[in-house]
């Protein structure tokens, strides 16, 4: 009978042993999970996402400039930090205009782009090609521009006298920065003494909003005015001006 209840016993002690052990094992599962966090395709998938957030954004459609838009552009000497700011999307509309429409504001930005090797492989003499084109056109930026790149030797070799034809023609279309340039280079001994009085007027009679260039002209004119009679001075300011 003894025996019999010692039996009984262990068997009940070896049935609680077992129950503690697959409760504690139960327990511990949760946990083998835990070194997922950290493994090579979960470190893989975070860089990646680190990856994405720093790449630059996708290219966004960018319309051609109108006629309107690029004169404009011209005109303030933006065009070609536009073309970089448009990430260069441009190059093949540019260029068939320029080569095939002929459009004289176009034939400008493409000789200048390639003239200055911007969003294209640089090419100074087919660049200076173009810009003639548009000159030849009487674009008055490309007269002004290639006026101006004579008179400093820009590209080119110093022509001071092709200079002030070029730059002559392009202020008598309205230009103001072939304007200045132009009265520059007459202060300087260039061109002819008969060019004076009408290169006065041109520049006196200008409506200039930019305070420095607002400056600038007033200088020339002063220096301008030494080489002229006073008489034909007089004789300017009291005209009216040519609409």
């Amino acid at each position: 009978m003894r025996l019999y209840v010692y039996l009984i016993g262990l068997i009940g002690l070896m049935i609680s042993a077992s129950s503690i052990s697959a409760t504690a094992n139960s327990n511990a599962l949760p946990n083998m999970t835990a070194p997922e966090l950290n493994s090579p395709a979960s470190a893989t998938s975070h860089e990646k996402s680190k990856d994405d957030s720093s790449a630059p954004p996708p290219l966004q459609p960018v319309q051609i400039y109108s006629q309107d838009e690029l004169l404009d552009l011209i005109n303030k000497n933006q065009q070609l930090a536009r073309v970089k700011a448009d990430r260069c999307q441009l190059n093949q509309d540019i260029k068939l205009r320029a080569e095939k429409l002929e459009l004289p504001a176009y034939q400008f930005l493409w000789g200048d782009m390639l003239a200055w090797g911007v969003c294209v492989p640089r090419n100074v003499k087919l660049g200076i090609h173009y810009m003639w084109q548009s000159a030849h056109q009487g674009l008055p930026a490309a007269l002004e521009q290639l006026g101006r790149y004579y008179a400093h030797g820009t590209l080119v070799q110093a022509n001071p006298e092709r200079a002030v034809q070029l730059l002559r023609e392009s202020a008598s279309l309205g230009f103001l920065k072939a304007k200045l340039e132009y009265v520059n280079l007459l202060v300087q001994g260039y061109g002819s003494p008969y060019d004076y009085k009408q290169a006065y007027q041109w520049l006196y009679n200008s409506i200039i909003a930019d305070k420095k260039q607002h400056k600038q002209a007033t200088m020339l004119l002063l220096s301008l005015a030494e080489k002229m009679p006073p008489g034909v001075i007089a004789q300017i300011k009291d005209a009216r001006p040519e609409q």
